[in-house]
């Protein structure tokens, strides 16, 4: 049997592996064919394939010149600052394709303010072909045009408003809406109004948007004992679509009390508020209003619901306030929060001289009062009042003997009467009537704030809800280079006590600027 020799295995040689190069269809350059994108180099393609297509370069944006808001379509405006977020968003949404391919970044290019123009830097990334992606960087210009908002052109425009407020109290001073105006400032509850108009009993405020008054009426009513109705009239009417425009109208009813008025309760209210005695005085109005008898110092809060269930009307207001003199004062000792109860003996301070009557009283301020110290009070021996709950209370056998002769209210400090003070506070713009105010009437107006001014600098609880600002200094400089004779007539109309109260400047708001606020001293 034969074996065949085994015969050696020749090792093959590796021959080393190289891709298929082809050549570029457009340079001719050698490329791998199996990587290439359509035949074509790198730099071909980044010739020749545009991912920007169909973008374009420029577009227009429209800016209202009194607002300086701009239009994001279909027709919202929003406010945004120049080379800000806002603005830049608004620029994207107006290129057309942008949702096609993906933003890497985008940025504004410095432009003349006063050109029109604005210039944003676009860097985009695609993909070209299957395994290439493509990054491009592009310029778009924006012209900016001029296009006034809707708001703007109602505001123009004479009765373009589409909701009013009408604020009314009936009372003969301005005293509360003065009180509820630095209210309305602080809280910047005026922001959406488009016109204030003061009219004889209150104020009317204007809005374009029926949701807008709707708010200024819920704040006034966290604010304020009100009544409020509300009624709208029919402008037009669309017989095809059934769509109706109203004009809308809410009547806000302040209560006729104000702080510091002599107000005669009803019998039968008087029980059921804690059984207080009937003739009161107001010393706060809030969301209640709230009395003290100063006999007892007992308080009581009258709620809204509760008094407009059954009204009534201050028995005397401030301007019926007398000045009298104290002769000699003996607290009694007793205290409730910042009232102290004493027994003074007063005399009118216009029958010093000419007799001798003096008056019997208790009175709640008996921590601030001295002898020889004036005060004001309401002088009730001798004077007829026209109020049915008066008459009542001198025919009840249980509380006709308890009238008192006098009732005080407040102390007297004694002022200049051209008084420079180092703070100021805020006044809205509010548009006058048809008729400008007679000259009797400018002088009650006057005298109205300057009493405003003044209980706000005596009554600290008061000045807890306001906002103070310190007076400008370039006023206080033209004060100070007025002439020798009027400075010198000031100084001699009358001299300014040691304990008139003041108001510290750590109280005070540094000045600030803002187009829908004036300023009054």
């Amino acid at each position: 049997m034969e074996i065949d020799t085994p015969v050696p295995l020749v090792h093959r040689t590796q021959i080393p592996h190289t891709n298929a190069t082809i050549l570029c269809c457009n340079c001719g350059a050698e490329i791998d064919g199996t990587t290439s994108a359509g035949a074509l180099c790198n730099d071909c393609v980044k010739l020749t394939v545009d991912i920007s297509e169909g973008i374009p370069r420029e577009a227009t944006i429209h800016c209202c010149r009194d607002c300086e808001r701009w239009l994001q379509p279909p027709n919202q405006w929003v406010t945004a600052a120049p080379e800000s977020r806002e603005l830049l968003a608004l620029c994207l949404r107006k290129l057309r394709g942008l949702s096609k391919v993906r933003i890497i970044d985008a940025s504004f290019i410095w432009t003349e303010p006063h050109s029109k123009r604005v210039r944003v830097k676009i860097t985009l990334q695609q993909e070209a072909f299957e395994g290439t992606i493509l990054q491009q960087m592009f310029e778009v210009e924006y012209i900016v045009a001029s296009h006034q908002c809707p708001d703007c052109a109602k505001s123009f425009t004479a009765n373009t408003w589409r909701a009013v407020v009408q604020v009314r109290q009936k009372v003969p001073h301005k005293r509360t809406f003065l009180y509820l105006e630095q209210l309305i400032l602080k809280h910047s509850a005026h922001k959406e109004t488009i016109n204030i108009k003061e009219t004889k009993d209150g104020l009317d405020f204007f809005y374009a948007q029926r949701n807008s008054a709707e708010k200024f009426v819920d704040f006034l009513t966290s604010v304020a004992p009100v009544r409020t109705k509300k009624s709208q009239e029919l402008i037009s009417m669309d017989i095809h679509t059934s769509s109706k425009s109203y004009k809308f109208t809410f009547s806000v009813e302040l209560v006729p009390i104000c702080k510091d008025d002599l107000v005669c309760l009803p019998i039968k209210l008087a029980k059921q508020v804690g059984n207080i005695a009937p003739l009161t005085l107001c010393y706060r109005v809030g969301t209640s209003v709230n009395l003290l008898d100063p006999n007892t110092l007992q308080t009581t809060d009258i709620s809204t619901p509760i008094y407009w269930r059954s009204p009534f009307g201050a028995l005397a207001d401030v301007q019926e306030l007398v000045e009298f003199i104290v002769m000699d004062i003996e607290p009694t000792g007793i205290q409730k929060g910042r009232f102290f109860q004493a027994e003074a003996t007063v005399a009118k301070a216009s029958d010093l001289g000419s007799n001798d009557t003096t008056y019997f009283t208790r009175t709640h301020l008996g921590g601030i009062l001295h002898p020889g110290d004036s005060v004001m009070g309401y002088h009730l021996s001798g004077t007829n009042f026209n109020n049915p709950q008066f008459e009542a209370l001198e025919e009840s056998n249980a509380h006709s003997s308890t009238i008192p002769d006098v009732i005080l209210v407040k102390k007297y400090y004694e002022r200049r009467k051209k008084k420079s003070r180092n703070w100021r506070l805020k006044r809205m713009n509010k548009e006058e009537g048809e008729m400008l105010p007679r000259k009797q009437d400018q002088e009650r107006m006057d005298q109205d704030y300057e009493m405003f001014l003044r209980d706000v600098e005596e009554d600290q609880d008061l000045r807890s809800t306001m906002a103070f600002y310190k007076a400008q200094q370039a006023k206080k400089l033209k004060d100070q280079m007025e002439g020798v004779e009027t400075a010198s007539m000031a100084e001699t109309e009358g001299t300014e006590g040691d304990d008139v109260p003041k108001i510290n400047m750590e109280e005070l708001l540094d000045e600030f600027e803002e187009l829908d606020v004036g300023d009054d001293e």
